[in-house]
């Protein structure tokens, strides 16, 4: 993209020039992936623009939501960022502010172009720099429409622009300068904007084992690899992208800890180096302290945040907040609120006494209290004493006998869902950071709670329908016990496809069947609905077990559905005293005959359900008689991974071999004995059935 390049690097540079952004950034859509790739960036050295690289379309950052939403987005501060993308504030903690808008030729996007102003800027995006912006994406959009532009692959690498011109490397003489230097016992270090060497003092330089002449010109993560570690880089991107001073500790090859200051300016950083025992007999505070504390922050979110992103339910949410957060933050209780039906509805809570929660609960979301406010409004409100709580609310009560709170807006896509209150039992001043990462984690459990919820919602309506298709009571038939059970998977949203039923045909025969309709989901379920009513339909004309396989079979061919089926069919006469069964890629069923040992029952399986139209489906006939017990299940119930399934199928044969047992209780014995893992992804169907007759 040579020509092309150039061009959209002079776009770039003249665009963050007259906006007075300090960094620009161009994305291009790759056009086998959906991901965006920053193809140029000014103000930021290529070390440091690694993790935003590459942005997927479905991420939630201002970057993405430009993309999906094709238009521009402005975000003044980092509590706004905190308040609608929470995740990319919790990784960026760093304040500024931004605009990112499309590029587009006609219908078609293209990328994103992103400027990014100190936190100093403007709340609002001034007119002239919504032109410079506007400009810069029709004429990159023009570039991009040109045709011999490259395609964006997975290897590309962003270019990174300058300003201006490097300055040469200084070639500093002895003179008074590098006296006062020396005197001070730190080191002086400047980068420019490519992470390059421009002025090491000599106290600099013995750190980095260098000479000054051999230093200059030389990226500093090439002379200090040792400096290449997330915290160090993070402050190096904090200082660039705030242009604020920050600082961090890091630890020297010989074990020294030393000091890093960082003075930012758009044209690079100025970095004051010193060892952490040299700045302990100065007179001025402790290295490190703020940062540390900073990075025990950011630390402490990031295993939040990934579990975050697993909870399935409430409960779990619940737990993750109160142990990741009120410990680091000190916060004595917490409570989590939902508005329905226009009140405030408690689902979660720590450190409350039962009588306050009575209290909160269930408060109009008008009623102008605090969480009732934050949950309308979707602007958190921080209260340091409760001087401050009254001065916004007269009338409040110390209803929960608290002195500093944060009331944190639920918004999911901008639409509130409720409010989070984390209180605190001593006055508790918010500093802006504290207030951007509390934001921001609300923004995270709003998420989490909005896909809980939906996961509830749907596992209600899923096991709902499940236990809708399976069979409300099986026929009572004079000489034979019956129980069933239905277990559903321990993870994933989904309705399962195992199903059982028994089929009278006559006052001593019925027909018993279990099968497993491939997948979980609502097409599963559908389809075990018309191979229950199929079989039923075929087994109460008079058509032999073989057969109706056959005719399932076949209507699954006719609905060209893509999944399979599993199937047992067992015919039972209890006055012939004879089982006949044919299978369709199921379970062997397991028989325990009266005084005898279990044994599994080698039915010939013929193919799934739905494969092959010409399958057959030969019958066995074995004997049943009066005191027989007779095993039909799913493979859920014996299917462990790593453990071969001949295997399991005779442990659970010696599972049955306790006779002593009713038929209910032996039914939980050998559910107990089912693989338990928190990942089981596959439901479990049993059916037992025994021959209570009388022998002759």
């Amino acid at each position: 993209m040579s020509q092309h390049g150039s061009e959209a690097d002079d776009v770039l540079l003249q665009a963050v020039r007259e906006s007075g952004a300090h960094i620009g950034v161009v994305y291009l859509l790759s056009d086998t992936e959906q991901v965006l790739v920053m193809d140029v960036e000014v103000g930021l050295p290529a070390q440091l623009v690694k993790p935003w690289a590459r942005i997927r379309l479905n991420a939630g950052s201002p970057v993405a939501a430009v993309a999906r939403q094709r238009r521009l987005v402005w975000v003044p501060d980092h509590e706004g960022l905190a308040r609608r993308f929470p995740a990319t504030a919790l990784a960026t903690p760093y304040p500024f502010a931004m605009a990112a808008a499309p590029i587009m030729t006609g219908s078609r996007l293209r990328g994103v172009f992103v400027l990014i102003w100190p936190a100093s800027h403007s709340c609002e995006l001034a007119p002239h720099d919504r032109e410079a912006i506007t400009s810069a994406c029709d004429r990159l959009a023009a570039v991009l429409q040109q045709p011999d532009e490259h395609p964006v692959s997975r290897a590309w690498e962003p270019r990174v622009l300058t300003l201006a011109p490097p300055r040469a490397p200084e070639r500093h003489p002895e003179s008074a300068v590098c006296g006062y230097l020396d005197r001070l016992h730190v080191g002086c270090l400047a980068l420019d904007l490519e992470g390059r060497i421009t002025f090491v003092s000599a106290a600099a330089a013995e750190l980095f084992d260098g000479d000054v002449m051999g230093l200059l010109g030389r990226p500093l993560w090439e002379v200090a690899p040792w400096l290449k570690e997330p915290l160090f880089e993070d402050r190096c991107r904090g200082a660039v992208v705030s242009q604020q001073m920050t600082s961090c500790v890091a630890r020297c090859p010989d074990g020294r800890m030393v000091e890093f200051r960082m003075y930012p300016d758009p044209s690079g950083i100025s970095l004051r180096v010193a060892s952490v025992e040299a700045l302990a007999h100065m007179d001025e505070p402790a290295a490190g302290g703020e940062a540390l504390s900073r990075a025990e922050v950011f630390y402490s979110f990031l295993p939040l945040a990934v579990a975050l992103t697993r909870a399935l339910n409430v409960p779990e949410i619940i737990d993750l907040v109160a142990d990741h957060v009120m410990p680091v933050f000190k916060v004595k209780a917490m409570a989590i609120l939902i508005a329905e039906g226009g009140k405030l509805r408690i689902i979660g809570s720590r450190g409350y006494d039962q009588d306050i929660l009575e209290g909160l609960d269930g408060l109009p979301i008008v009623s102008g209290t605090p969480s009732g406010d934050v949950a309308r409004t979707g602007e958190p409100a921080f209260f340091a004493d409760v001087n401050e709580l009254r001065q916004r609310y007269p009338d409040a009560e110390e209803h929960d006998r608290m002195a500093a709170w944060a009331f944190l807006p639920l918004e999911v896509y901008e639409e509130g869902v409720g409010a989070c209150v984390l209180a605190f039992d001593e006055p508790h001043p918010f500093t802006v950071e504290e207030r951007a990462t509390f934001t921001a984690l609300a923004g995270l459990v709003a998420h989490a709670l909005d896909r809980a919820l939906r996961y509830d919602s749907k596992d209600r309506l899923a096991h709902s329908l499940q236990k809708a298709l399976l069979p409300r009571s099986l026929p009572e038939i004079c000489g034979l016990d019956v129980a069933a059970w239905y277990v559903p998977a321990t993870r994933g949203v989904g309705i399962g496809g195992d199903f059982y039923d028994l089929i009278r045909l006559t006052d001593t025969s019925a027909a018993a069947v279990i099968g497993d309709v491939q997948g979980h989901n609502m097409t599963a379920a559908a389809l075990m609905g018309q191979v229950r009513t199929a079989i039923h339909a075929n087994a109460v004309a008079g058509a032999s077990p073989g057969d109706v396989l056959k005719h399932t079979n076949r209507l699954l061919i006719d609905v060209d559905t893509e999944l399979f089926t599993s199937c047992l069919l067992i015919y039972i006469d209890l006055q012939l005293r004879t089982l006949r069964a044919a299978s369709a890629g199921h379970p062997p069923p397991l028989l325990r005959p009266p005084n005898m040992p279990t044994e599994i029952i080698d039915v010939p399986a013929g193919l799934v359900l739905g494969v092959d139209p010409d399958a057959e489906y030969p019958t066995l006939q074995v004997p049943f008689p009066p005191g027989a017990l007779l095993a039909l299940y799913t493979d859920g119930l014996v299917e462990t991974p790593g453990v071969d399934l001949d295997h399991a199928i005779a442990n659970l044969a010696c599972y049955m071999a306790d006779s002593s047992q009713e038929l209910q209780q032996l039914g939980r014995t050998l559910l107990d004995h089912a693989p338990h893992t928190s990942q089981r992804a596959d439901d479990i169907a049993l059916l037992l059935l025994e021959h209570r007759a009388k022998a002759v």
